[in-house]
C-alpha cells in the first residue's frame, strides 16, 4: 500500500477496535482494485465521539464505519441520516460528501444478503429473533417485510416493547415472545445477542427443542457453542461472517461508488479468523 497526499482515508470508530477484521477486508479490496484508499481502525472513547465525528470533516476522511458502542449515539453528530437508518435508530456507515456527513445502516441488508447467498428463504417463514438491541432493529427492519411472522424475545421488556411497536409500523406480523419454549414453532431462529462472544458464555436459549428442518443463525462472525449444539440437533446453521462481509460490501459502495471484489474480501476475513 502506497500512502500519499492523495490517498482517501476510511476507517472504523469503535471502543474497542482491537479485534476488528474490517481493515483487512477493505484494504484487500482497495488493493485488488488499485484504488488509492486505505482503511484504519480508530479507538474512540464514548466521551470523544463528537470530536471524532468532527475530525471526519476536519481531516477530510471519505467516511467511516461505526460499531459498538457508537451506532446510536453517533446520529446526533451527523448532518443527515437516511430513512432506513433513521427508522432503525442506528448508523454503521458514515459518508463524507464535501463536509456533509450522512449516516446509513448496512447491517440489515447485509444480513439478508447472507441468507440469500446461503439459499435461506424468508418469505412465508416464521422467524424468531433473540435480542432486541441495535442488531435486532437492523435485521428486523427487513425480516418484518418478508417473514410470515416475526417474533422477538429479550429480557429487557421495555426495549423489547419499543422495538416491536416500531416494527409494527411496517407490518402487523411482529410480536413479542415472553419465554423461549416451543422453539419448534419457528423455521428460522436468530441469535442477535452478544452471548457466545466469550468462552463460557451461557447459551442464549435451550437447544433441546430444536430439530432438523430449522435454521439457526448467529450474528457473531465465528462458530459458536450455540451453532455447534444446533448443528448436533440436525439444524442448518449460519454464522455472522456473511453479514459482516455484505455490510462491508455495501459500505464500500457508498464510499467509492464502485462494487468491490466480494471473494477477495471474504478471503481476507477468513484469513483473519484462522
Amino acid at each position: 500500500m502506497n500512502i500519499t497526499g492523495r490517498t482517501k482515508i476510511t476507517g472504523l470508530f469503535g471502543y474497542p477496535v482491537e479485534h476488528t477484521l474490517s481493515p483487512a477486508m477493505h484494504n484487500a479490496a482497495f488493493g485488488h482494485l488499485g484504488m488509492d484508499f486505505c482503511y484504519l481502525p480508530f479507538l474512540v472513547h464514548p466521551d470523544s465521539l463528537g470530536k471524532a465525528v468532527d475530525a471526519v470533516r476536519a481531516l477530510n476522511l471519505a467516511g467511516v464505519n461505526v460499531t459498538i458502542p457508537h451506532k446510536e449515539a453517533v446520529i446526533r453528530f451527523l448532518d443527515d441520516v437516511n430513512e432506513e437508518a433513521s427508522f432503525i435508530g442506528a448508523v454503521n456507515t458514515v459518508v463524507n460528501r464535501e463536509g456533509v456527513l450522512t449516516g446509513y445502516n448496512t447491517d440489515g441488508r447485509g444480513f439478508m444478503r447472507s441468507l440469500e447467498e446461503n439459499g435461506i428463504e424468508v418469505s412465508g417463514r416464521k422467524v424468531l429473533v433473540v435480542g432486541a438491541g441495535g442488531a435486532s432493529r437492523a435485521i428486523g427492519y427487513y425480516l418484518s417485510y418478508k417473514a410470515e411472522m416475526l417474533a422477538i424475545h429479550d429480557i429487557d421488556k421495555d426495549r423489547l416493547s419499543r422495538l416491536v411497536s416500531d416494527l409494527s409500523q411496517i407490518r402487523k406480523n411482529v410480536s413479542t415472545v415472553s419465554n423461549l419454549e416451543r422453539l419448534e414453532r419457528f423455521d428460522i431462529i436468530v441469535n442477535a445477542t452478544p452471548l457466545g462472544l466469550k468462552k463460557g458464555d451461557p447459551s442464549p436459549f435451550d437447544v433441546s427443542g430444536l430439530s432438523s428442518g430449522q435454521t439457526v443463525c448467529d450474528l457473531i462472525y465465528k462458530k459458536t457453542a450455540l451453532l455447534d449444539a444446533a448443528s448436533g440437533r440436525g439444524c442448518r446453521t449460519i454464522d455472522g461472517l456473511g453479514m459482516l462481509l455484505w455490510q462491508g460490501v455495501l459500505a464500500f459502495e457508498l464510499w467509492t461508488s464502485a462494487f468491490p471484489p466480494v471473494d477477495i474480501m471474504r478471503d481476507a476475513l477468513l484469513k483473519g479468523i484462522r
